[in-house]
């Protein structure tokens, strides 16, 4: 018996000739935008000296651009489901390509913010867009395999943020060179707006299409997610009553189910159709493996990097060549992975996920010992190891995830998935680095990092724990 979702699907990829190359283009400007979260982090200390503020004041140029994109995520995907992929790759990339050039040219901390704030925004617009490409564009087999260089994509844009950040301060200079970071942007941005204005297709409204927003769901879970994101990006710049909001977040959460509940049974077009977490195989449970998965990884590539310049004293390039083979790893591992899921299934995911954890306690044991010069012969295997558990994690749980979700809500429902990654990797961040922090007021750095690799570890570990309940669950229906 055909599915309707599969049925289509292989209607628009017949359609759709180019879809490999409507794929790469969305996915270069998916780089760039994921890219950006953390590719500034190595120059926050020159941004710093160059622009005369506050470390709390310039934490908010990476934290301001991490906040506005996860509030932004499900809003652009729904949007992309009703007025067609093409219109808001085009709105977005407008956008977050002027955003780009204000904040390289910026000559005060407060315009740097503001356009990061700006940016952050467009990048939710556009990132959205890549999963519901995907679901409408491909079908079986060949739909694990775009998910494969998507989550290929996702994995390397947090990987080599740092090296490429370390390489362009190292050729620019640290006085301006983190201004290079964001014009960069701008050529590419330019060059993507044109292949994305010859090859998207526009839109093809079906009859009776309801293309209304829900403005009022979009309010609810934006505040949702204002109400876990601030406290945690407020964080370094020593957050006070701001983390009164946390409490806030389950109110406006249940209000936001609610509220949807109630627009679909109005027969009303929902921000989110919330009743995917129960009616969709897979659905809730690959977002809470995004989610935890994302909380434990992206902090253990920041507060590696940070240990390898403030405590071991390498340069923001040495630092991030170090670190560099997480990227490899996961260069190597994402598309295999994506090209298998079909036939392993939720089995993939549980190897992945006990690869990773192996390489980082490996990482937690060994990378402390040695000196400063043989600290390649440690951090090498064991980032590498890491990276191939990491690099099989993402594209796989997006593939199962989203595999029966209908391609009319594929944008929200991969907004939804991403929003879960954004809000964790913020606060995995946050906690991992104040876990190092708090450690080394007591203990020596090595100890330090030792302890919060071992916390990132134990965040991935209920990663696995969701991956396995959902692997049994599925084995115990098939």
């Amino acid at each position: 018996m055909s599915n309707p979702v599969d049925e289509t699907a292989r209607r628009a990829e017949t359609a759709n000739p180019h879809r490999w190359r409507i794929l790469g283009v969305s996915l270069v400007i998916g780089f760039m935008a994921l890219l950006d979260v953390s590719i500034v982090n190595l120059a926050v200390p020159s941004m710093q000296r160059a622009l005369g503020a506050s470390t709390g004041t310039i934490q908010w140029v990476v934290s301001g651009y991490a906040l506005a994109f996860g509030l932004t995520l499900v809003a652009g995907g729904r949007l992309g489901d009703a007025y067609g992929r093409r219109r808001l790759m085009v709105l977005g990339l407008c956008g977050f390509t002027v955003a780009s050039a204000a904040v390289g040219f910026a000559p005060t901390a407060g315009l740097v913010i503001a356009a990061r704030l700006v940016q952050g925004a467009t990048a939710g617009l556009l990132t959205p867009q890549n999963s519901g490409l995907i679901q409408q564009l491909f079908s079986g087999r060949e739909r694990g395999r775009a998910f494969g260089v998507f989550g290929l994509t996702v994995s390397l844009s947090s990987a080599t943020g740092p090296v490429l950040g370390g390489f362009i301060l190292a050729v620019a200079g640290p006085e301006n060179g983190w201004r290079y970071l964001f014009l960069i942007n701008v050529p590419i941005g330019i060059v993507a707006l044109g292949f994305v204005l010859r090859l998207v297709p526009r839109r093809e409204d079906p009859a009776g299409a309801d293309a209304r927003i829900d403005v009022v769901g979009a309010v609810l879970l934006g505040l949702s997610v204002l109400a876990v994101l601030y406290p945690v990006v407020s964080i370094e710049g020593g957050a006070g009553w701001q983390v009164v909001l946390i409490v806030l977040a389950p109110l406006f959460g249940w209000g936001f189910v609610h509220w949807e509940r109630r627009t679909v049974s109005r027969g009303h077009p929902p921000l989110l159709d919330v009743s995917l977490l129960r009616r969709v195989p897979g659905y809730a449970g690959g977002l809470a493996i995004g989610t935890l998965y994302f909380t434990g990884f992206t902090g253990l590539l920041l507060v590696t990097s940070y240990h390898l310049q403030d405590a071991l004293g390498f340069g923001p390039f040495t630092a991030g060549l170090l670190i560099a083979p997480f990227a490899i790893g996961s260069a190597i591992s994402a598309p295999l992975a994506g090209r298998v899921v079909n036939d392993v299934g939720r089995r993939i995911t549980v190897g992945a996920l006990a690869t990773i954890i192996v390489g980082i306690a490996l990482a937690a044991w060994l990378i402390p010992l040695p000196s400063r010069e043989h600290l390649w012969l440690v951090s090498v295997p064991c980032l590498l190891l890491a990276g191939l558990g990491g690099g099989a994690v993402v594209s796989p749980n997006m593939t199962l995830t989203l595999a029966e979700v209908p391609p009319r809500m594929g944008g929200a429902a991969g907004g939804a998935m991403q929003t879960g990654q954004r809000v964790g990797a913020s606060v995995g961040a946050a906690l991992l680095m104040t876990v190092y922090s708090v450690a080394s007021a007591h203990v020596v750095s090595g100890t330090a990092l030792r302890l919060a690799l071992l916390t990132g570890a134990v965040l991935l570990v209920g990663a696995l724990a969701m991956a396995v309940r959902d692997w049994r669950s599925s084995t115990s229906v098939g």
